[in-house]
C-alpha cells in the first residue's frame, strides 16, 4: 500500500477496501464450515462488525473490539494456510489485510456503564 499522509486518507483507504470487500461474495463452500476449529462465517462477521464500527466511529475502535479484532487476525493466520483457491483464499487474505489496517490504529478506552 502506498504511504498515507493523514488519518483522513487512512480512513479513505480502509473505506475503499471495505466497499470492495462488501462487493465480494462469501465463499459458498465455507458457509457453515470450520477450519482449525474456527467458524468461517463467524470469523467474517466479527471482522465485519469491527471494521464497520471503526468506520462509523471516525476511525476509532474501543479496546474490547480492538481485542476481538486481534483475536480474529490470529484466527485468520491459523486458517489461511489451510485454504486454497476453491475455498476462497483470496477473500480471507483480503479480510485479513482489512482487519490489520484497522488493528494497526490505537484503541480507544471502552466506555463502561
Amino acid at each position: 500500500m502506498s504511504q498515507v499522509n493523514s488519518p483522513t486518507e487512512y480512513e479513505a483507504v480502509v473505506a475503499r477496501r471495505w466497499r470492495d470487500h462488501l462487493r465480494a461474495a462469501f465463499p459458498a463452500g465455507l458457509r457453515g464450515a470450520e477450519r482449525a476449529g474456527v467458524d468461517m462465517v463467524l470469523l467474517d462477521a466479527y471482522v465485519a462488525g469491527c471494521v464497520s464500527t471503526w468506520l462509523n466511529n471516525g476511525g476509532a475502535l474501543d479496546t474490547d473490539r480492538h481485542r476481538i479484532l486481534r483475536d480474529c487476525i490470529a484466527d485468520l493466520d491459523q486458517v489461511l494456510p489451510l485454504l486454497d483457491e476453491a475455498d476462497g483464499v483470496h477473500y480471507f487474505q483480503d479480510l485479513r489485510g482489512l482487519a490489520q489496517l484497522v488493528a494497526d490504529t490505537d484503541p480507544q478506552p471502552s466506555e463502561r456503564p
